[in-house]
């Protein structure tokens, strides 16, 4: 298959990125409106996706922020039947390229601190690093998030920082002898959906640990995907 990774064009390819969120979050939780995307998009954000024969498999949509040289990433998806082949990681090393390109060095955006394949790309694929735990950021959402309070954690990703520059070639961020680790679900998703109640008690077990560790001054510098663990190192 072969594939193309630039910036959206046209207001078609916009209503394909509403689309394709829709098919991955689920009905309900609202998608961002695509003339909302053009336009900031033109105002001086990203909106990118990976095509397959014109064809919209995946995107990231970001913009900016209060603080110059610091761009927040708003979505990342791809859809379903596109799964496992590498187009989250590829989109996010685009994001990179575009983002330095322009002059920023800092890119920023939340994600569900129980979600394995999250936290294994954005981490131990990535490089990205995380201090700040949000409690229930987004209140009640619908969709595949609905039934749980919506943590989530603040990744900051450094776009010159050495773990990145590893990342980039292939060595991800998961071996850091004597940290500390909080082990996440296998299958958050499935657990929500066949036990809310010990989905709950997972969660709060996780933002009490995370937490607590960042209120010691830890921060999140690796993921050990094997054994599903939050690596937390001293800051400095």
């Amino acid at each position: 298959m072969s594939l193309q990774f630039r910036d959206l064009s046209g207001m078609a390819e916009f209503r394909a990125a509403e689309a394709l969120q829709r098919a991955v979050w689920g009905e309900g939780d609202k998608e961002d409106p695509a003339d909302l995307m053009m336009v900031i998009q033109q105002e001086g954000g990203l909106a990118a996706g990976a095509f397959a024969e014109g064809r919209l498999l995946g995107y990231v949509f970001g913009f900016p922020t209060v603080s110059p040289g610091i761009q927040h990433s708003h979505r990342l998806a791809v859809l379903p039947e596109a799964r496992g082949t590498g187009l989250g990681v590829r989109l996010k090393w685009y994001q990179r390229d575009w983002c330095l390109a322009h002059g920023i060095a800092h890119i920023r955006w939340t994600f569900d601190p129980l979600r394995l394949t999250n936290a294994a790309l954005n981490i131990a694929r990535l490089g990205a690093e995380v201090s700040t735990y949000l409690p229930d950021y987004y209140g009640a959402m619908e969709g595949i998030n609905s039934g749980t309070p919506s943590d989530r954690l603040l990744a900051d990703w450094h776009l010159a920082a050495p773990q990145v520059a590893l990342c980039a070639q292939g060595q991800g961020a998961i071996h850091l002898p004597g940290a500390e680790r909080v082990e996440i679900p296998a299958d958050f998703a499935t657990l929500l959906e066949q036990d809310p109640q010990f989905a709950l008690s997972e969660r709060l077990r996780v933002r009490s640990a995370l937490q607590a560790g960042f209120a010691r001054g830890l921060v999140v510098r690796g993921f050990d995907p094997a054994a599903r663990s939050y690596l937390l190192t001293p800051r400095g």
